[in-house]
């Protein structure tokens, strides 16, 4: 048994924190909103009323929260993270965050004796409850070990990919895939409904050949059924293009499929889809 403190319990969060809980951790649970970590308090969680005693009582700190902005207010402002951790803990930030953010925590946190570890994730809300996330980690090889046996209490794929920030790097790749993508298998499915097909019978034929993917086997089926509640957040997926346009900017690279579907996601967000899952692009087209 670990001592884990989860911070951040949102679609994602939930899942996962309840499969560490399951597995026989004690789990030391925060989040801004209380009530939304009710399902967990009721499954035997233990209630900290700020990430500061979360801190200050656990083994281990995994955060899954929203932006970049409060990854660097929870972890480096004063009062935060790294400063109520004591050295030999280690601190997972799951978030899909900024890379350059991710190498000035672990930065910091080596300069404390913390071990710190940016691990992002792929799967969305059917990945994290089935525990079979994919699991992106930058970090030391010694943090990575230590961190090993809970992320593979929550996911199936987990590499190490490299140093601080390679891990957010992965996902920015994955996110990048994942706009086109989206783009794709929409048209496609905007297509067949306009040729006055079946889209069962189409996802049918299409999903086991050259066009399959993970977004057109789980998301299109809920497009089908107008589900567009989120497995993933329109606004978080806006945040996430827009990190991999400023990396990608640093970079001197020009992404322009990438480019397009920010501006799509945008234009959704402005009409008041933000918190839809990414499957509501097919309103684009509508």
């Amino acid at each position: 048994m670990t001592k884990i403190g989860f911070i951040g319990t949102g679609v994602m969060g939930s899942s996962m924190a309840y499969r560490l809980l399951k597995a026989g951790h004690e789990l030391h649970v925060y989040t801004r909103t209380k009530a939304k970590a009710a399902g967990l308090l009721g499954h035997g969680a233990i209630w900290k009323e700020t990430p500061q005693a979360i801190a200050q009582n656990v083994d281990v700190v995994i955060t899954m929260i929203g932006y970049p902005s409060d990854v660097e207010t929870i972890y480096l402002e004063e009062g935060g993270l790294l400063e109520n951790l004591a050295a030999g803990k280690l601190a997972i930030d799951m978030t899909t965050s900024s890379p350059t953010l991710a190498a000035r925590i672990a930065e910091e946190a080596g300069e404390k004796g913390v071990l710190a570890l940016d691990a992002p994730v792929s799967g969305g809300d059917i990945g994290a409850a089935n525990g079979a996330l994919s699991i992106m980690v930058g970090g030391t090889q010694e943090a990575f070990e230590k961190a090993r046996p809970l992320f593979e209490v929550m996911g199936k794929t987990i590499q190490l990919q490299g140093g601080p920030g390679a891990g957010q790097h992965t996902k920015m790749v994955n996110q990048i895939a994942i706009a086109s993508n989206m783009i794709g298998v929409t048209e496609a499915l905007f297509y067949a409904e306009n040729a006055g097909l079946d889209p069962n019978t189409v996802l049918a034929s299409i999903q086991s050949g050259a066009a399959g993917s993970w977004s057109l086997s789980n998301l299109t089926p809920r497009v089908i059924k107008d589900d567009l509640e989120p497995g993933f957040f329109i606004k978080h997926f806006i945040k996430d293009m827009r990190i991999a346009l400023d990396e990608a900017k640093r970079m001197e690279l020009k992404l322009p499929g990438l480019e397009l579907a920010e501006q799509m996601y945008q234009k959704l967000a402005d009409n008041g889809l933000s918190e839809k899952g990414t499957q509501a692009l097919i309103h684009y087209y509508r």
